[in-house]
């Protein structure tokens, strides 16, 4: 069996008194879509910082092509794209010249570079952009040419920190479809995102909640955790109903789906079978219920906000 392209052995990062990341262990295969999930501030970029030699680990170890994360920082860089969340590039060098500086930095031959960059212009819809200068393009052109320099070099792995943040579908789908290409050449994609359709595109998904992994494995497996713990009730008015169930301290989250209400909870079978002998609430009129399939936005919330943990999860920090 191969190696993974990247693992990780309880990886540990620190601020301070702040653990930002605590003690994350796993294992990222070639070719691999793997979306890295988690509410704001979860750890998801201080990862990703660490996998790429930015910043040094605390504790614990990684590996990339089986080189170290971070004493074989420099040898890895080569080998790898990163388009971060903040705008990294040359602010008053042109398009052409932002991707022409990166594929020198790279060491790209000439003409293989030319041709590489008329593809990514043409690519990125950046044509029109070519002799702009990177400063003055709005913030989506900016993320369009954050990804085209860091594909200069046909790496063969990509990390992708929200790389469609702030552009539109079809800017967005043509990130994806490159994805794809990449993915099916045999590139590694690392990406963070927080568009639950694109999470569906991913092969393999890992959550991270204060910097601890709680989970990971196919979108499919992850929804299937939750089956039979969603319970949608058709009821009116839906928005009061909504208001009144984040009250009820066993129900986890409440939430509107197309005018039905979609509540997790820790036991939803016997909270149903309490309602449907007594209902609480005589301001509303309970009309129907139905057990819902769970999506990754219900998954999101599940693991983000600490409603569906795995019963082996520990802070590692603790005994590290």
């Amino acid at each position: 069996m191969s190696k993974p392209l990247i693992s990780l052995d309880r990886l540990v990062k620190r601020f301070g008194d702040m653990v930002a990341v605590d003690g994350v262990t796993m294992a990222i295969e070639r070719g691999e879509i793997f979306g890295f999930l988690g509410a704001n501030g979860a750890g998801k970029t201080t990862t990703i910082r660490m996998l790429c030699g930015l910043t040094r680990p605390t504790r614990g170890s990684g590996r990339i092509f089986g080189l170290d994360i971070w004493r074989d920082r420099r040898r890895i860089r080569q080998r790898f794209g990163y388009v971060p969340q903040r705008f990294s590039l040359y602010p008053d060098l042109t398009v052409l010249e932002n991707l022409g500086f990166f594929a020198g930095a790279y060491q790209v031959p000439r003409d293989r570079a030319r041709t590489r960059i008329d593809r990514l212009v043409h690519h990125f819809d950046l044509e029109r952009k070519r002799n702009a200068r990177a400063g003055s393009l709005s913030g989506g052109f900016k993320q369009l040419l954050s990804m085209a320099c860091a594909l200069v070099h046909e790496p063969s792995l990509l990390f992708l920190d929200e790389p469609t943040a702030g552009l539109d579908p079809v800017h967005r789908q043509s990130i994806w479809d490159l994805v794809y290409e990449l993915s099916q050449n045999g590139a590694t994609i690392f990406v963070t995102t927080h568009y639950m359709d694109e999470v569906e595109r991913c092969t393999d998904v890992g959550f991270i909640r204060q910097g601890q992994l709680l989970a990971k494995g196919s979108p499919q497996e992850l929804k299937d955790r939750l089956q039979g713990k969603l319970l949608e009730l058709e009821v009116e008015p839906a928005v009061q109903a909504v208001k009144l169930l984040r009250s009820v301290p066993t129900i986890h989250g409440v939430e509107l789906r197309s005018g039905r209400v979609r509540l997790q909870a820790e036991n939803p079978e016997k909270l149903l079978q309490s309602w449907l002998q007594h209902w609480p609430f005589p301001e509303l009129k309970l009309i129907g219920y139905e057990w819902a399939e769970p999506d990754m936005e219900d998954v999101f919330r599940a693991y983000s906000e600490g409603f569906l943990y795995p019963p082996n999860v520990t802070s590692t920090e603790k005994t590290v």
